[in-house]
């Protein structure tokens, strides 16, 4: 794309404002008159005409303004935006009705889900943490009636697997005890691999409690090589549908498939999110070319949580002309609460 003067960029920017506010063509004399420019009219549409050349603009209609094309939203967010940052109360308001959800985290998911499409105004959704690694933590052995044992392991992501064992024979609740005491004392901190080689350590029983961890472990370790796993959270759909461009098209419908269709859902997020450093946000406007569904939306998605521990992902979708300083706000904040709050399980 063609460098653009400073004039040029104040014009790009405020069309896209005032098209982002208004879902209107935007007009030079209109353009001129509302942000009380140093520039004539005629000016203006010379470089509206140069704007549309470049692939910045577009012009839907012969007779009508200019809205901004793709590249022009693209190059909006990357350079001309700026930083921008939820307003303070705002920001308190949304921490302490996260403070109040506690330590339950399918409340602080549905929360999250709600929060940001209510400030978004647009398709809100949000993935819970899933381990990244998988190691041993401590593990709890109940005698409960009979032959039958139940197993509790705990794993270091915070990820807890409880198993009914049937025994050979009934083995009293001190000699369970005492094999999980030894297996934390020896196994603490250890993945599968490495659990697996201190079989020869442990006694019979011992060693078929190794082998169910083993098989644990290496579960869990296969779900965390899923981007997406466990319940997708959702709020806000109805808001895309509201919007005025879609309110005669199906386009809205094909894009809200992403968030419904789990194979889409996990191609988009895979091939997006999940290589984004921690705090980073990704914004795709108009599908980037890869997404047929989405070539009239745009989605911004930013991984939260702990490396190494556990990661998920938050993200609103709406029409290519979102708010994107606001959106792209709300989903960094809310990304960075769910992080702490991943955080603070993980110590607990």
């Amino acid at each position: 794309m063609e460098q653009l003067s400073e004039r040029q960029k104040i014009i790009l920017a405020l069309v896209i404002r005032d098209y982002i506010e208004t879902a209107k063509p935007v007009g030079s004399e209109r353009l001129v008159k509302d942000y009380k420019l140093d520039f004539s009219p005629a000016t203006v549409r010379n470089e509206m005409v140069a704007l549309t050349e470049m692939g910045y603009l577009r012009q839907p209609h012969t007779s009508a303004g200019r809205a901004p094309a793709d590249a022009g939203y693209r190059f909006f967010v990357r350079q001309l935006m700026g930083n921008t940052d939820l307003p303070i109360p705002t920001q308190r308001t949304i921490a302490h009705q996260f403070y109040q959800a506690g330590f339950d985290v399918d409340r602080w998911m549905r929360l999250a889900a709600s929060v940001l499409a209510q400030q978004a105004q647009a398709a809100a959704l949000v993935t819970p943490p899933h381990p990244e690694e998988c190691r041993f933590k401590h593990i709890e052995l109940v005698s409960t009636r009979g032959r039958q044992v139940l197993m509790i392991l705990v794993m270091t992501s915070g990820e807890v697997v409880q198993q009914m064992l049937a025994l050979a024979e009934h083995v009293p609740q001190e000699r369970l005890s005492t094999v999980a005491n030894t297996l934390n004392d020896l196994c603490q901190g250890l993945d599968a691999a490495a659990i697996l080689a201190l079989s020869a350590r442990t006694d019979a029983l011992g060693q078929d409690m190794v082998k169910l961890v083993y098989e644990e472990l290496n579960k869990s370790l296969a779900n965390a090589q899923d981007v997406l796993s466990g319940e997708v959270y959702r709020d806000g759909l109805a808001n895309v549908l509201a919007e005025p461009e879609f309110e005669e098209s199906d386009a809205a419908r094909k894009a809200l498939r992403i968030l419904e269709e789990r194979p889409l859902l996990e191609d988009l997020l895979s091939r997006t999110v999940a290589k984004t450093e921690m705090g980073g946000v990704q914004v795709l406007i108009g599908g980037e070319g890869t997404w047929e569904e989405l070539k009239d939306c745009s989605v911004v998605l930013a991984r939260y949580g702990v490396p190494g521990l556990a990661t998920g992902t938050v993200g609103v979708l709406g029409p290519v002309r979102m708010p994107y300083g606001r959106n792209i706000s709300a989903v960094r904040f809310v990304a960075g609460l769910l992080s702490d709050m991943v955080e603070n399980l993980h110590a607990e």
